[in-house]
C-alpha cells in the first residue's frame, strides 16, 4: 500500500491504508449491505438538486410516508387558502361583502361576507361538496374563469396524489420481506469440486416469476501500479453460463458457486479465509405474480459468516403425497471432514499425485 499519508486514490483520501484495512476487520466492521438488504452507502452533498425536481414523481414516491402526506396536505391547504383569498379579494372589489344581505344585489360571489366564508367557498368548489349556501354566480365572467382554473388544478393534485399513493403502496419492497436467505454461506465438496453454497426461500404460496440470482464480491485491493481501489466489485458465477441462475422458487433452493480457475476464491483456503476482508452481496430478482412488478431482495455475507467444511441440513420431506418444507431447518448446518486447502492447492496436489502415479 502507498506510504504517502496524503495519497489520493479514486476520490478517497488514504491517510493510512494499512490501518484502514485493519479497521474493517474489527468486531463492528462496516458492511456494504446489511443482512436485511439495505445499502450502507451515504451520499455526500449534492450540488445539482434541481435534477430531483425534474423527476418530481419519483421524488414524491421515494419520500417517507410522513413527508409524503405532509407535502400533499400542504398542497391542498395552500390551494384552498390561495383561491379563498382570491375569492375574498374579488368579493371585496365588487362590493359583494357590503351587500351580502341585499336580495336585490347581483352578487358575483354569493353569501361571501368575509375571508372564512371565501375559504369555505374555495374548499366546497375544489372538493365538489356544494352545500348550496355559497356559490359563484353567472354575474361575472372572471368568477367562472377562476372556478374553472381551480377545478383543473384540484383535479391535477388529486390525480398526482392517487397515482403516487398507489405506486407507493404497491411497490414490491415489502414483497422482499418474505424472501429469506440463510444466515451463513458454507464451503464444502460437491462431486469432487470445492463449492460455496447458500440457501434462499420464499415464504409465500404465490411464487416469484422468472426468478434470477446473482452475486458480487466486494473487496478492496491495490493494483500493481500502487492504486488503491476501495470496494471493488467482482462477479461470482452462480450458473449464468449454464442457466443455473434462473430459479423455480417453489421450495428452498441451495445456490452453488463452483470454485474453479475463474472464481475469486480459487486461491482462498480455510486459513486465508479467516484473514480476508470480504463481503459477498447476493441479489435475488423476480416478478411478483400478483402485481407483475419487479422485486429485488438482497443480503450479504462477510468472511466470518462463511463456514468452511459445513453442509446444509435437508429441509424437504415427503408428507402424505406432497413435499413438505421444514423452515426450522432452513439455517441448520453440520460439519463435514474435508481438507483445508484452497481449490488451487487441491488441484495442484491432485495433478502431482497423478503425475507420480504415472511415473
Amino acid at each position: 500500500l502507498p506510504a504517502d499519508p496524503s495519497h489520493r486514490a479514486g476520490g478517497f483520501i488514504m491517510t493510512k491504508p494499512a490501518e484502514l484495512l485493519h479497521a474493517t476487520v474489527s468486531h463492528q466492521r462496516q458492511r456494504y449491505v446489511t443482512k436485511d438488504g439495505k445499502c450502507r452507502v451515504n451520499l455526500g452533498p449534492i450540488v445539482e438538486k434541481s435534477r430531483f425536481i425534474s423527476d418530481i414523481f419519483t421524488t414524491l414516491v421515494d419520500l417517507k410516508y410522513r413527508w409524503f402526506l405532509l407535502v400533499f396536505t400542504l398542497c391542498y391547504i395552500l390551494t384552498w387558502v390561495t383561491f379563498g383569498g382570491i375569492y375574498f379579494f374579488g368579493a371585496w372589489l365588487r362590493n359583494d361583502i357590503k351587500h351580502v344581505n341585499d336580495p336585490q344585489w347581483l352578487a358575483c360571489y354569493e353569501n361571501v361576507d368575509g375571508f372564512l366564508s371565501a375559504l369555505l367557498l374555495s374548499l366546497e368548489s375544489q372538493r365538489t361538496i356544494g352545500y348550496g349556501s355559497r356559490m359563484v354566480t353567472a354575474n361575472c365572467p372572471e368568477g367562472a374563469m377562476l372556478l374553472m382554473i381551480q377545478s383543473i388544478l384540484g383535479s391535477i393534485i388529486d390525480a398526482l396524489m392517487v397515482g403516487c399513493m398507489f405506486v407507493k403502496i404497491s411497490r414490491p419492497q415489502q414483497r422482499a420481506q418474505t424472501l429469506i436467505f440463510s444466515k451463513h454461506c458454507v464451503i464444502c465438496e460437491r462431486d469432487e469440486k470445492l463449492c460455496m453454497l447458500f440457501r434462499i426461500g420464499d415464504l409465500r404460496e404465490s411464487h416469484m416469476v422468472d426468478a434470477k440470482i446473482r452475486a458480487k464480491l466486494i473487496k478492496s485491493r491495490q493494483t500493481k501500479e500502487g492504486e488503491f481501489i476501495p470496494l471493488e466489485q467482482s462477479e461470482i458465477n452462480l450458473g449464468y453460463d449454464t442457466g443455473g441462475d434462473r430459479l423455480l422458487l417453489v421450495e428452498p433452493q441451495t445456490i452453488t458457486h463452483v470454485i474453479n480457475e475463474n472464481s475469486p476464491f480459487w486461491e482462498v483456503g480455510s486459513e486465508r479465509l479467516k484473514r480476508e476482508t470480504i463481503e459477498i452481496i447476493v441479489i435475488l430478482e423476480g416478478i411478483v405474480e400478483a402485481s407483475g412488478m419487479t422485486c429485488q431482495a438482497r443480503t450479504s455475507y462477510t468472511e466470518d459468516e462463511i463456514l468452511w467444511g459445513h453442509r446444509f441440513e435437508s429441509c424437504i420431506s415427503l408428507d402424505k403425497g406432497a413435499f413438505r418444507v421444514d423452515y426450522s431447518a432452513f439455517d441448520k448446518t453440520f460439519e463435514v471432514q474435508m481438507p483445508l486447502l484452497s481449490a488451487k492447492d487441491r488441484s495442484s496436489t491432485k495433478e502431482q499425485a497423478i503425475s507420480d502415479n504415472y511415473c
